[in-house]
């Protein structure tokens, strides 16, 4: 079996697999994506090599990545990502950062995040979507937790959940580092 032959069937496997999950029909699937139900059908039973384009448009109906789409390994269920492997998305001079660690797309993103925050550094965030959670666990430090406007101190050792979807921030006003973990957990979409 070629390497096209494995994405071809990946993406008929997880293509189905995603738009069950939803309860997507056939026809409520190609609406959504503005893609004809006929061409789902090829895709689903692995008769066709859509264009990226077409990929891109089913992925983003469904609320996944063109990754989680091709993924070869979508069975068994476990995936580890060695700490090379870990995204740093945020960082600052004074040493702060956030580092997504893992993540998933079932039943809607979920992401595990380790973030440090030198003294006197914050960062903010705009409003999630609707329904959006936040958990965070605070490991060092004293964290100011901000959510719409009204701040909460979050000691080594506590944690905090929160609805995400008003604005909200993290700043350590503290003389020593904060180090927290954080989860993230979307919505799937309707």
């Amino acid at each position: 079996m070629t390497d096209l032959d494995h994405l071809t069937q990946s993406l008929a496997r997880n293509l189905k697999r995603h738009r069950q999950e939803r309860g997507y029909t056939l026809d409520a699937l190609a609406a959504r994506a503005g893609v004809s139900r006929g061409m789902l059908i090829q895709i689903e039973q692995g008769r066709t090599n859509p264009s990226v384009g077409t990929v891109v448009k089913v992925g983003d109906a469904l609320g996944v990545s063109i990754t989680t789409l091709l993924d070869f390994d979508q069975e068994p269920q476990v995936r580890l990502v060695p700490a090379e492997q870990a995204v740093r998305l945020w960082s600052t001079q004074a040493g702060s950062h956030s580092t997504l660690l893992a993540g998933t797309e079932a039943p809607g993103p979920l992401e595990l995040w380790s973030w440090r925050l030198m003294p006197g550094e914050g960062s903010s965030s705009d409003p999630h979507p609707a329904g959006t959670t936040e958990l965070v666990h605070v490991r060092e430090g004293l964290l100011t937790l901000s959510v719409e406007g009204r701040d909460h101190e979050v000691p080594a050792g506590t944690s905090a959940s929160f609805e995400a979807n008003v604005p909200h921030g993290y700043r350590n006003e503290g003389g020593e580092p904060v180090e927290m973990t954080m989860a993230i957990s979307v919505p799937a979409p309707r």
